[in-house]
């Protein structure tokens, strides 16, 4: 069953143009061609950067942001109560109205104290600023590191330039040894990132986010065994372009610079708008689609790969909407606003709220029990609570 399915799996007209099979692609002593073992690799070297990232949070950007003046904002916890903890790991984290009066009553406790906790317990859920900190600073040099790597192994190649060079020979293009190192670099990031996917800082794109890893990683893997590694090396190079600079803006967003902030965001929205709705277009799905027909005829491979980059454009597309909308709001405000992907702690807003109506409601208070006394001090009389009545309408003196 095994065997047949992998014959099956790795027929000729699935990786490789019509007229093409695998004898053809037969390798040397000097000529090496992409085989698919070659991507377990990825596995080890994926869990390496998860220590290297572990290390790198811990030994170097945590000391930063502390020296940097990156501060978490405290919280105030949840009262440890079973019954509403279990109905928070178990059901569900925002618990609707009826739902609040029903745990309301087996707690015994009022509503808004029951509404209080879940919304403590949410914030204690949520990441704080430091771990924020970290993560943007380790994806930072990341695609740093990724991108002047793909500078310099791109540089010299031909297809960098001549756009139709991505064809030539396909799909006997043979394999070398700078292109696989920054194959496997990539892909060995995006694995990484997949396994520390429960444990990083979730945003409200985030399941766009994992439609973007799996495409992602279905890219590469699938580019490297059907050889389009010209086509991928110029897709990784394009996206690490606007990376370089969205990462900085979130670092100098934690730090309260918003100065430096505004102007690196404006540069990342150019770069991201440019790079993802013009560049990534026009060199890479108008190369894919039409140049390699100049070569080959149509087959599988041609369709799945098509279909892959079509659908990072498209996340390319509603990324775009997202950041056209924050440049909007920064040109009328002057300012930019939050990250329109990160949730804000309900604390922030809801708790604060409350403690301002009871402060106001103190202040009243307050201010009735003052102007009480003055009224006694300037009339000599004392409050009517402390005078009895008597049933014939005069009052005696206590």
């Amino acid at each position: 069953m095994a065997h047949s399915l992998n014959e099956w799996l790795w027929q000729h007209k699935f990786w490789l143009p019509p007229g093409i099979t695998w004898e053809d692609m037969k390798e040397s002593e000097d000529i090496h061609y992409p085989k698919p073992r070659d991507l377990l690799l990825s596995i080890p070297f994926a869990l390496i950067l998860v220590v290297i990232r572990c290390v790198f949070e811990r030994a170097i950007a945590l000391p930063i942001s502390a020296k940097l003046g990156v501060k978490d904002k405290l919280r105030p916890k949840a009262q440890p109560i079973s019954i509403l903890e279990t109905f928070y790991t178990v059901n569900c984290k925002n618990p609707k109205e009826g739902e609040l009066i029903s745990l309301a009553k087996q707690c015994d406790l009022p509503v808004r104290k029951v509404e209080r906790w879940f919304r403590r317990r949410r914030n204690t859920d949520r990441p704080s600023l430091s771990k924020k900190f970290c993560e943007a600073c380790w994806r930072f040099t990341f695609y740093i590191v990724s991108f002047f790597t793909g500078l310099g192994v791109l540089y010299d190649k031909p297809w960098l330039w001549d756009h139709r060079e991505c064809w030539t020979g396909y799909p006997q293009q043979p394999l070398q040894p700078s292109l696989f190192w920054y194959y496997m670099l990539e892909l060995s990031f995006y694995c990484s990132l997949v396994f520390t996917l429960p444990f990083d800082v979730k945003r409200k794109d985030f399941k766009e986010q994992i439609v973007h890893h799996a495409a992602t990683i279905f890219l590469i893997s699938f580019s490297y065994c059907a050889n389009y590694i010209r086509i991928g090396t110029l897709v990784m190079v394009i996206h690490d372009a606007s990376d370089c600079f969205l990462e900085p803006t979130k670092i100098f967003n934690y730090m309260k610079w918003k100065k430096t902030c505004d102007s690196l965001f404006m540069i990342f929205s150019a770069v991201f708008l440019i790079s993802r709705l013009v560049i990534f277009p026009y060199t890479v799905l108008y190369n894919t689609y039409y140049y390699s027909m100049e070569i080959f005829q149509p087959f599988f491979g041609y369709y799945f790969v098509n279909a892959l980059l079509i659908t990072l454009q498209l996340l390319h597309i509603f990324w775009s909407c997202l950041i056209i909308h924050m440049v909007y709001k920064f040109m009328l405000q002057g300012t930019m606003e939050k990250d329109m992907r990160s949730e804000t702690e309900e604390s922030d807003v809801d708790e604060e709220r409350e403690n301002m109506m009871e402060k106001e409601k103190n202040g009243i208070a307050h201010f009735s029990n003052v102007t009480n006394r003055n009224y006694i001090q300037r009339n000599g009389s004392e409050p009517l609570n402390n005078r009895a009545h008597l049933t014939n309408g005069h009052v005696k003196e206590r």
